[in-house]
């Protein structure tokens, strides 16, 4: 949870405070269901032992309103965290000191010493066990020397029956706990992974991403001989854009053509950025001329296109294509062939498209 390396140990990075008020909350749900649940199994043995009514008015403090209490005090304090980890060692003081005020009672105490310990490895593993543990005998020693240490082991109908709520029912509170977490923590991943994978200004693919799937298509082409296509665009004087209009209209240009290439292509079509203002597109499935047109439409939209952030600015692009040829010997090759073919394009006079085949690459 939120911060337990730092009761590990593991890494030396104290939660925020936010990160401690998330942790707080996340633990009073499950903290006044155990409780309550506690009440009974405490009950129990307090029934067998014909607890005065003292004992019983402590109980209840204890197990129905010291969770509020702790949720206040966690959420009120300037370190949550660590105030929310001393309400947890409290948590299982008083558990130890109710396991001596019952006479040891076999089974709730058992039951409630093994509900603590579950909780407490699961927020903070066994260090933070271990010093919770030792909290525990050390109010259990304290109330046994206050009460004389009278035993009472055996385990009544009573005890037994008032002990299975909390045995059957927290388990599965720290259980969903547990899971609600473990899965929050893995749609973070699935971001972040996919954030590593997307160009932060253009939300298309980076250019790892990008050659990993020209690489994947390539492999493809090559087992099941279809064809398919490699487009690599540049934008026209695009430092000229930066320096006469500012680095802001730089970046719109590169929004604007990337949001182009997203409603120009087909579904099954990947643009990516290559880098700077070079983009890079792969198209399965299309030959030679099924590439002409769709860089010849993407060139157009590009070329009548005016800047949403800053009006009257237009831009123009390069675009070079090639086809998957059989002298290709990888990925690589094949967009170097389409790069050649932009930097053509570019030589002739920009703002046009051009394909390398065989015959260029002879010539």
């Amino acid at each position: 949870m939120d911060g337990s390396e730092t009761i590990d140990g593991e890494h030396s990075r104290e939660p925020s405070v936010e990160e401690g008020q998330r942790f707080a909350r996340r633990m009073y749900l499950p903290r006044a269901l155990g409780l309550g649940a506690g009440a009974a199994c405490v009950g129990g043995g307090l029934w067998e032992i014909g607890a005065p009514l003292w004992a019983w008015l402590v109980l209840v403090a204890n197990c129905l309103v010291w969770p509020h209490i702790a949720y206040r005090i966690a959420r009120g304090s300037p370190e949550p965290y660590r105030a929310e980890l001393h309400n947890l060692m409290f948590d299982s003081a008083c558990g130890g000191a109710w396991v001596a005020a019952i006479g040891f009672n076999i089974v709730p105490s058992a039951v409630l010493v093994a509900m603590l310990a579950m909780d407490k490895a699961a927020v903070g593993g066994m260090r933070f066990l271990g010093r919770c543990l030792i909290a525990q005998v050390g109010y259990a020693a304290v109330v046994a020397f206050i009460t004389g240490l009278p035993l009472h082991l055996q385990s009544g109908a009573v005890a037994v029956l008032a002990s299975l709520p909390l045995l059957l029912a927290y388990p599965v509170t720290v259980g969903y706990t547990a899971y609600r977490l473990a899965r929050r923590v893995r749609q973070q991943n699935d971001v972040l992974a996919a954030l590593s994978h997307m160009d932060g200004l253009t939300r298309l693919p980076n250019r790892t991403h990008w050659e990993q799937a020209v690489a994947s298509e390539f492999a493809r082409c090559r087992r099941i001989g279809h064809s398919s296509a490699v487009v690599m665009m540049d934008i026209d004087h695009f430092k000229s854009v930066n320096d006469q209009h500012g680095h802001q209209a730089g970046d719109a240009a590169l929004r604007a053509v990337a949001a182009i290439l997203r409603d120009t292509l087909r579904l099954s079509d990947l643009p990516g950025r290559y880098g700077g203002e070079e983009f890079g597109v792969v198209l399965p499935g299309i030959d030679i001329a099924g590439a002409s047109v769709i860089a010849e439409r993407i060139r157009k939209r590009i070329e009548v296109s005016v800047l949403e952030d800053t009006p009257g600015v237009r831009v123009t692009a390069s675009i070079g294509y090639a086809a998957l040829a059989p002298d290709d010997h990888d990925h690589g090759a094949w967009i170097a062939r389409a790069d050649r073919a932009l930097y053509a394009a570019k030589a002739a006079g920009r703002n046009r498209c051009m394909a390398h085949d065989q015959r260029q690459a002879s010539a």
